[in-house]
């Protein structure tokens, strides 16, 4: 019965990007090897390590989804232990809900590449309209309004904050000395 796997591998940050590549080559070739199809690999890049591991505090991290039958499994991480670019590895059986959040969360993924673009697109076309000779004027205007405004306020509320905490301090004072005559 085919399974669908998830492998993990954490690699050393010393590698060049060529050696990384190599690597997970590799480990492609042998999953390939095994009569398993890759479903998806995606490159997490380099990322703090929770804790140091063998001297070091960074990893490269390499994700593979793959189907196939659970034969290859042993060979893999045999293969992932003896190899000393990897620092870690984590290989899961993935379940059905599993299987179908990766999928969502790779759908989402690509939907979010896409849609900057054309926030890109308008953000760009409402700045060209906005940036003519008369509506510069008026934002400045505008800017220098705001902030004397702004500044009076900030006055006026920091006046009351004042007054407020002289107040507090004031009761606070008070329930002290008339707790203290209590005690006498």
């Amino acid at each position: 019965m085919n399974s669908q796997y998830e492998i993990v591998l954490i690699m050393t940050p010393v590698l060049s990007e060529q050696q990384r590549k190599d690597a997970v080559k590799g480990y492609i070739k042998i999953i390939k090897g095994g009569s398993c199809e890759i479903v998806h690999e995606e490159n997490w890049g380099l990322k703090k390590l929770a804790y140091p591991i063998q001297k070091k505090s960074t990893g490269y991290y390499y994700c593979v989804e793959f189907k196939g039958s659970g034969q290859i499994i042993s060979t893999l991480e045999l293969t992932l232990k003896r190899d000393e670019k990897i620092l870690r590895f984590l290989t899961v059986k993935l379940d059905k809900h599993a299987i179908a959040f990766n999928i969502k969360d790779r759908e989402k993924a690509k939907v979010k590449k896409e849609s900057p673009k054309e926030e890109e697109v308008k953000a760009e076309v409402t700045e060209a309209v906005v940036d003519t000779p008369k509506a510069a004027d008026e934002r400045k205007k505008g800017d220098v309004q705001d902030k004397e405004s702004n500044a009076t306020k900030s006055e006026e509320d920091t006046k009351a904050d004042d007054s407020k905490k002289d107040k507090e301090l004031v009761a606070e004072e008070e329930t002290t000395a008339d707790d203290s005559k209590k005690d006498k």
